[in-house]
């Protein structure tokens, strides 16, 4: 909606600008030519206003599009540039321009030249006075030190990648848990074609997928006012891509940001594409305790297993204990030794077995 009332904003202006143009420019071509003036010559410049109104309504999109484009590929740029960076430039400039102008008052007097002189000198001076600052910003300790909040500047360190989550990771929640650890640096992307989705899923029918829908949607609320890090909502998007995973590896190639999943599916599309992956589950993988055998352990004994006189515990995050002659112990907490360890495509299996001959047990 917004979008057609800009549309028609500007077809307005075309109209206006069209008419006006044509309503000038029909005498002064009588007078130049020589013609007689035409009959009605308001229909001219109506006809003239309607045509640049028409031009100006169907090109809008287009316009729109690649401002767009370009507004993020320059925000992708800019990211690399510190921020303090850019403020002292910007103060250089500023004083360098002002100089500039006193300096062109004079400058003007001199015939012919005195304007094209004025002009170099001013553009000559705001290119200096940018890369004076930037050369000998460590000349002004007071002034970058209240810039950066008495941070202590790392030579060559360049700012962290934009973290783009996509709509599965934001919906396992776990990101919000790695968030409050602190393990997440720079800041978190959430694409407005993300949020689309998640609204989709949101107002769905299906009892379970609502639920998910609106698990997403609270934990993105909690993770933009409640953790200390930068959340930014992006509403381009792309037309021209249909599924939402191309649209996320488009984006993260414009902005040179990391994309946040759970999706085996987008993952491998990450790798051939080139783009970096941070994949949770690989996360939750690496950071599992890592037990060898001949460990102790203590295990909750909950059901029997697949094989006669075996039973079954868990761990913490969801690792399945096998121990052999654990049936019996089922409901209490025994003291284990683990004999080995599987690692499978499926996840991690322990396999253990009662600690001695007379296990010591204790009631839940």
């Amino acid at each position: 909606m917004l979008k057609i009332i800009f549309r028609l904003i500007l077809a307005i202006i075309g109209f206006v600008g069209g008419f006006e143009l044509f309503r000038v420019a029909v005498p002064y071509l009588v007078v130049a030519t020589g013609l007689p003036a035409p009959p009605g010559e308001i229909w001219f410049a109506l006809v003239g206003g309607l045509t640049f109104g028409l031009i100006v309504y169907f090109i809008t999109p287009f316009i729109f599009t690649h401002m767009g484009h370009a507004a993020v590929w320059t925000d992708g740029k800019m990211k690399n540039i510190p921020t303090q960076d850019i403020i002292l430039g910007v103060i250089g400039l500023t004083i360098a321009l002002f100089i500039g102008v006193l300096m062109s008052f004079p400058l003007y007097r001199i015939p012919w030249v005195g304007p094209y002189l004025a002009l170099a000198i001013t553009l000559a001076l705001a290119y200096f006075g940018v890369t004076f600052m930037l050369h000998r910003k460590d000349d002004f300790p007071f002034v970058y030190a209240y810039l950066t909040r008495r941070a202590v500047p790392v030579p060559g360190q360049k700012g962290s990648p934009a973290k783009i989550l996509d709509t599965s990771v934001i919906i396992d929640g776990r990101i919000m848990d790695i968030c409050k650890t602190g393990f997440i640096e720079g800041e978190i992307v959430v694409p407005g074609f993300v949020l689309e989705e998640l609204r989709h899923i949101a107002d769905s029918s299906d009892m379970l997928k609502r639920n998910r829908g609106r698990r997403g949607l609270d934990i993105l609320n909690k993770i933009q006012k409640e953790l200390p890090v930068t959340v930014n909502i992006m509403h381009n998007d792309y037309e021209d891509v249909a599924e939402v995973d191309s649209k996320l590896v488009k984006l993260a190639q414009e902005l040179g940001g990391v994309i946040l999943t759970n999706d085996f599916n987008l993952n491998k599309i990450c790798e051939l594409q080139g783009v970096m992956v941070l994949n949770i589950n690989e996360l939750a993988n690496a950071v599992k305790p890592v037990l060898l055998p001949g460990e102790e352990m203590s295990a909750h004994i909950i059901k029997d297993g697949k094989e006669a006189g075996q039973g079954v515990a868990y761990l913490d995050d969801g690792t399945m204990i096998v121990v052999e002659g654990g049936k019996r112990y089922i409901g209490d907490t025994i003291e284990i030794l683990v004999t080995s360890v599987l690692q499978t495509a499926a996840g991690r299996m322990i396999f253990a077995k009662p600690k001695g001959p007379l296990p010591v047990m204790m009631k839940q």
